[in-house]
């Protein structure tokens, strides 16, 4: 697994981020991202989940790629975990001061790290699939703060799914707040979902998009009131 590491220039202590990036996989568009949380003033470590810097080019590809991970969950949360316990050890981060953030597949890992018991101080699930998470919250002792922001359309994100999870994280006595977003749809943050070959589930959004990284930076500064954007 090669993960890739960003943080503001100088950076030593500072709050962190795991970043677990989407279907596609450790691509241009998730290292883009990661150093857009840099740029907040985090030490962000964006994790290669599916191994190797594998990336997929084909629609074809991503349902072999995350039913890998699902049929063995043990694996699949042991590679979120490690990439926990790879940016704790940088003298760039905070060790307990860290956050899990992610985006469609890398949402739903996010959420279910928590879920498992997983050593957040938060998540930031941007469009998960919520089919993908498992009903047993009572792992979930770690006091964290979810931020949930879905389109209203998206069919991996239902309006039962979403009220199955708003049950679960309050029953988990987990500090949550949902962003639901009308006339959206799944991956609505990436430009390239303009040109899915399957507009009724995905669609590109950007207003969706822009609100929601509003939330997050809203949401991180928050939990991090200390931490500065780099100069």
């Amino acid at each position: 697994m090669l993960g890739y590491l960003c943080a503001p220039t100088g950076a030593h202590e500072l709050p962190g981020i795991v970043l677990v990036h989407d279907a596609f996989g450790l691509n241009d568009d998730t290292i883009q991202t990661a150093e857009r949380y840099a740029a907040l003033g985090f030490a962000v470590f964006a994790a290669d989940v599916w191994g190797d810097r594998t990336t997929a080019t084909a629609e074809s590809q991503i349902g072999p790629l995350i039913g890998g991970m699902v049929s063995d969950h043990a694996r699949w949360m042991g590679r979120i975990e490690a990439a926990h316990l790879t940016l704790a050890a940088q003298p760039e981060v905070d060790a307990e001061a860290i956050i899990t953030a992610g985006y469609c597949f890398g949402a739903s890992s996010a959420l279910e790290y928590l879920r498992t018991g997983g050593n957040t101080r938060g998540v930031v699930s941007i469009h998960a699939g919520l089919d993908l998470l498992r009903p047993n919250w009572a792992a979930a002792t770690t006091p964290a703060r979810v931020l949930v922001c879905t389109g209203a359309d998206d069919p991996m994100a239902t309006a039962q799914m979403r009220s199955e999870l708003q049950v679960a994280l309050s029953g988990a006595a987990i500090d949550w707040e949902l962003n639901l977003y009308s006339d959206t749809k799944h991956a609505y943050t990436n430009p390239k979902s303009a040109f899915s070959p399957m507009p009724d589930v995905v669609a590109y959004n950007p207003q969706s998009a822009a609100r929601s990284w509003e939330s997050t930076k809203r949401f991180l500064g928050e939990l991090f009131p200390d931490a500065r954007p780099a100069a």
